[in-house]
Formats: structure tokens, sequence, C-alpha cells
């Protein structure tokens, strides 16, 4: 495999400086922990979403400690015998029942749905409408803290976007992807709840491409394809994370009681070109028109997965500023790059 010496440029700064001033040594302090503190051993853990593969990963990472409840659309075949599943849909009443039933302390919400093969209002249903029906629910019944995986495509590819994002820039997707603008809506819903609802731990996790083995995700999709299309005259640096450390993450924030929004980022960051030949395609330049032409017949008639608004995101940077969460949690990816890109390779 080709060497990826492509440092990580968030590792040319101190972790310990203070956020946005790079150069200092002094101690930085850590206000994004809850005052409540982590989960302890013992207490029960709701997850939504827990069939997927990265809801799997987060439940068999809970094992053990926690008194695992799931909640899925789909089933899990011969699931832990430990964790109590419930087959039900969150915009049903037996949602809320759960809340009334099992008590959880803690809540992991992952059940969106992230493709586009269904209709646009399905969709928001279920993200934007289920997000807002689980907030009300946790706030009825208690829950002590709430871990929400959104995506650190919220902030959108921009030509004007600094080299790196920190958690306080504006989420500006919608200007040119509309079509995951409800992933947005899911942050701005979780953030107003977090400020209305300061009793409670509430933590919006926004991690970088994820690939894995399991993922079904954009990015490993089209990382999968044996001719991957670039932009011609673009080679953007992206970020990479592994599944396994998105859900490490998950766990680093229910133990150190986060509270607040943090990107999570993996081991470094790579050309486009060098992930596509990392991963054993081939890359294929197109001119911007052509591609955007072709994108949008072939989405349109459900021959390819992914809309033309993604198009940006192959085009201009969109890497992000995960050092606040290593700071806050002590977190750090336990896969390289080379790891990383292997879980995908051909």
């Amino acid at each position: 495999m080709a060497n990826l010496s492509v440092p990580d440029p968030e590792r040319l700064f101190h972790f310990g400086g203070h956020l946005g001033d790079p150069g200092t040594d002094r101690p930085a302090p850590t206000p994004f922990l809850h005052p409540r503190g982590g989960a302890r051993a013992g207490e029960r853990v709701l997850i939504t979403g827990i069939a997927g593969g990265q809801g799997r990963l987060i439940a068999n990472e809970l094992l053990g400690r926690f008194a695992v409840t799931g909640v899925d659309r789909d089933p899990w075949p011969g699931h832990p015998r430990e964790i109590d599943l419930h087959l039900l849909d969150l915009r049903k009443r037996k949602f809320e029942d759960i809340f009334r039933t099992v008590r959880p302390d803690t809540v992991v919400h992952h059940a969106f749905v992230r493709h586009f093969r269904g209709e646009p209002e399905l969709r928001h249903e279920v993200n934007v409408l289920g997000t807002q029906r689980l907030l009300e629910f946790a706030a009825a019944s208690g829950v002590k803290r709430i871990v929400v995986l959104s995506s650190g495509y919220v902030y959108g590819a921009l030509a004007e976007n600094p080299t790196f994002i920190d958690e306080e820039s504006p989420l500006n997707v919608s200007r040119t992807y509309p079509e995951v603008r409800d992933l947005a809506e899911v942050d701005h819903l979780v953030t107003t709840f977090l400020w209305q609802h300061p009793e409670i731990a509430t933590t919006i996790l926004r991690p970088v491409n994820v690939l894995g083995s399991t993922s079904h995700s954009a990015i490993a999709r089209f990382l999968r394809a044996p001719l991957v299309p670039m932009m011609m005259g673009f080679d953007p640096m992206m970020q990479f994370i592994h599944e396994g450390d998105v859900a490490r993450a998950v766990i680093r924030a229910i133990d150190a009681g986060t509270h607040g929004v943090f990107n999570v980022t993996g081991a470094g960051a790579v050309p486009l070109s060098v992930a596509i030949r990392e991963t054993g395609g081939i890359a294929i330049p197109f001119p911007e028109p052509l591609a955007r032409l072709l994108f949008e017949q072939l989405f349109r008639f459900g021959l390819y997965h992914t809309p033309a608004g993604a198009i940006d995101f192959l085009k201009y940077v969109c890497t992000l500023d995960g050092r606040r969460f290593r700071r806050v949690t002590g977190f750090a990816p336990q896969h390289s790059l080379r790891e990383t890109f292997a879980a995908v390779r051909r």
C-alpha cells in the first residue's frame, strides 16, 4: 500500500492550547462537561437505530457495563440476548411508551435516514419530526444524557471554508446541498434543546467521513465504486474516521458526561485522489458541467445514489477541527488511515 505520510494538520497544533489559538501552551478550560458527570455502570442506555451497522457497534461497546435497550424499524437477527430490543418506529405512539417503561438514563440517537432511496417527505419525518418527538419524551421522562450522532456534512463544502472548521461555524450545507438540509435541521433542533434544558447533558457529535465494513454512508458507496468521479482541476483534502472509532467516540461522550457540540476526527487527512487510490478505485476526472448533468439525470432515475449537490464536496474542503472533543474527553482514534481505507478496499 502506498505511503500515507500526509500529516494530520490538527497535529501541527498544541491540543492543550486554547481553541482558536494554536500557538499557545497555556492549559485550556474545559467548559464542555456537564455537572452531573458521566454515566455509571449499570445505568440504562437507549439506542435508536440500533440494528444498523453503526448502532450495533455502539451497542457492543456498551454491553457489560450498561443495560442496553434498542429501538429500530428493522430487525437485528441474532442480536445479543442482553439487549432489550424493540421493533418500532420513532414516529409511532409506542415509542413514547419506551420512555415510560424503560426509563433510560442515557439516550444515543442514531435513527436517521442518511440515504436518498425513499421519498424526501419520509426522510424529513424520520429525521426531523422523529428527533423532535425523542427530545420531548426525553425531557418529560427525566433522561440524564443525550448523545446525537450528527455529521460533519452539516457545515457544507464551500469555496470560502477555512482550512479547519470549528464548532462555532455556521451550518451552510443547505446553500448548495438542499437534499440534506434535514440533517442541519436536526442539528439546530438539538442545539436549541441543549440551551432550553441545561439540566440534561446533551451532546452533538459531528464526525468526518465515516468508513467501515458495515458502513453504507454516501462516501463509503462512492469509494467502493471501481471508477470514481473527480471534478477536473480539484483534489480537496478530506478526513476519514473508522466506524469503530465513531462508536468509541460515543462511549467517550457518555463516560465523560459531555455537554455541547463536538467535531470528531480520525487519524488524518489526505487528498481525495489518495483516498480513491488507497481504496482500490480509479479516479476519472470530469468537467464539472458534465458531472452535474450526469449526477442529476442518474439520480433522478434511481441509477446513482447521490444527488448533484454532493459535487461541492468533491471540489472544496470541509475539514474539521477536532481538538475540542480530544481535549475534553481524551479521545484518540485507534484506527490508522491505512486501516480505515482497508475497511472499504475492494
